[in-house]
Order: structure tokens, then C-alpha cells, then sequence
């Protein structure tokens, strides 16, 4: 499984292929110490790098109820078994967009077509480009769980570890709800071509609730949903009309999103404000830029 750490991490013991998602669970509860693996993108690098041994495997690559999506009473039901290649599909980008394009910019084609929608859930890494999408679109995950149980948990509840994967659960779908309007993902990288977020924004319009959300990632260990500008700029939007706000309300708004989620530090004890490190003021601006185009590229 390594070439650079062979002591560190060797060959599980023991792996299992089921061939349903109750027949995963099932072997997860029966070996509490096994560790689910489906794209492997995450789990090698930790591999590699020495950080983790797995006793046991259990594959979910021969699942195919994971592996598609359907619809459902207004919304798509995805299987956390599908790749980020063929979530960019542009089949898929037709139904939700802010999804297919984060799931194009999850890096070089070899992680796209290995990674899964639901092994970066699970692995919740602060640059996940999935999870503001998910946030934004208020996603909820049917856990599945030992006897055939099913549960619901929002996604931003299992991000903010206020809900967290039980022993024997897996992540099987995520529910998202189909809005039919405009939706963008975008990223900001420290190099030129795939790479990691430094930062990204996912914004939806969701006419029907004449509202706008917004989740902000890489900046945070979790999306970061600035709620209060989100109803701020719904209320300047033109809803009945072209769906049109006035140019500095555009950079209002992401100058109100940076501030949300990179605020301000505390002032002096002497009470005298105190500036934010360059780094830190760079991405706020960049959080900013981020937010202002994305609201305009999605009331355009």
C-alpha cells in the first residue's frame, strides 16, 4: 500500500467487498476496527505519509446502489458512491451546477475519477470542494446504519461535528433540493491549474423563498454560511422582476461575506484596533472578490 513509510503502515489484515450497502455495514459492525474505503484519494495520502495503519478494509467500490442518482419529490437523490468525474458531467451540471463545477475543480483528472462525493464528506478536509456546495444547498445525508436503519443528518450538522457518524454507519445518499435557478462554485488557488482552495464560495438563488445562500470554504475547518449578509442582499434583490441590485450593493455584499467569515481581531487592551495580518487580510479580500463575483455571475 506504501512505498515511503513500509513500517509505519503495512498491508491491512483483512479486507471485505460487499456487495450492498447494508452488507457494508454490516461488516463495519463486525469489525469496528475497519475503515471504509470506496475512491481512496484521502486514505493512501494518510497512508503514505505514516499517519494511519488500517486493520481492516471494507470496499465499497462494487456497491452499485451508491453509484447513481435519482430523483425524488422535487429533489436528487446522489449515492455517496459517486465520483467527482461523473458528477461534472454535463448531464449533472444541468440539475445542479454550483455541484458539477466544484466537482471539476476537485483536482487533476486521476483523483476526479477516483474520489467520491461521499469520501469527502466523510473526510470533511477544510478544502473539500464539495462541502460549500452542499452547505449552500443545505444537503441532507441518509446514514445508513446496523439492522437496515436509516437516519437523516443535515450535512453542515455532520461538518460541525454536532451529529457525528455513528459506530457501523456509512454515508449512502445525499439528498439535494433541485432549484431550478442559478448556482456558482467558485475557488481560489495559490498556483495556476488544479490545487487545493485557499478559498472558495458556492452561492444558490432560491427564488421560491426569495433567498440567497452562501457558504464560504477553505478558510475555516467547516463552511462558513454568513447568514446575516445572505438576508441582507435577498432584500435588495428584485424577485418579481430581472432579479437586478445596483452595482455597489454587489460589493457590499462581498465585503459583508469576508467580514463574516475573516472578522476582525479583537482590539489592544489599551483598546486601540489592531490590523489583520497581511496574510490574513489578503484572503479576506480574496473572500470578498470571490463573493461579489459569484453574486454577479448568478443574477446575470
Amino acid at each position: 500500500m506504501t512505498t515511503h513509510a513500509p513500517q509505519a503502515a503495512q498491508t491491512a489484515q483483512t479486507a471485505k467487498l460487499p456487495g450492498t450497502l447494508d452488507e457494508a455495514v454490516e461488516a463495519l459492525a463486525a469489525m469496528p476496527a475497519a475503515v471504509p474505503v470506496a475512491g481512496g484519494t484521502d486514505l493512501m495520502t494518510s497512508v503514505n505519509a505514516g499517519l494511519l495503519r488500517p486493520a481492516a478494509l471494507v470496499g465499497l467500490g462494487r456497491i452499485s446502489e451508491i453509484r447513481g442518482w435519482q430523483y425524488q419529490d422535487g429533489h436528487a437523490l446522489l449515492g455517496s458512491g459517486l465520483t467527482h468525474a461523473r458528477v461534472g458531467r454535463p448531464d449533472f451540471a444541468a440539475l445542479i451546477p454550483a455541484l458539477a463545477a466544484a466537482a471539476r475543480a476537485a483536482g487533476p483528472p486521476q483523483i476526479r475519477n477516483a474520489g467520491t462525493l461521499g469520501g469527502n464528506i466523510a473526510t470533511a478536509g477544510p478544502t473539500g470542494d464539495t462541502l460549500p456546495v452542499l452547505a449552500a444547498l443545505e444537503a441532507i445525508l441518509i446514514i445508513a446504519g446496523p439492522g437496515g436503519a436509516r437516519r437523516e443528518v443535515p450535512v453542515s450538522h455532520l461538518l460541525a461535528g454536532m451529529d457525528m457518524l455513528r459506530p457501523g454507519e456509512l454515508i449512502g445518499f445525499v439528498r439535494l433540493p433541485l432549484l431550478h435557478a442559478p448556482q456558482v462554485f467558485l475557488k481560489a488557488t495559490g498556483r495556476t491549474g488544479p490545487g487545493r482552495a485557499t478559498a472558495s464560495v458556492a452561492l444558490v438563488l432560491d427564488p421560491a423563498r426569495r433567498g440567497v445562500r452562501c457558504a464560504v470554504g477553505a478558510v475555516a475547518p467547516m463552511p462558513l454560511r454568513p447568514l446575516e449578509a445572505e438576508q441582507w442582499v435577498a432584500s435588495l434583490i428584485d424577485w418579481d422582476g430581472e432579479r437586478t441590485i445596483v452595482p455597489e450593493a454587489l460589493t457590499a455584499f462581498g465585503e459583508y461575506v469576508a467580514a463574516a467569515c475573516i472578522p476582525d481581531q479583537p482590539p489592544a487592551d489599551d483598546g486601540s484596533p489592531q490590523p489583520l495580518p497581511p496574510a490574513v487580510l489578503h484572503l479576506r479580500r480574496t473572500v470578498a472578490a470571490l463573493a461579489r463575483r459569484a453574486l454577479g455571475r448568478a443574477l446575470s
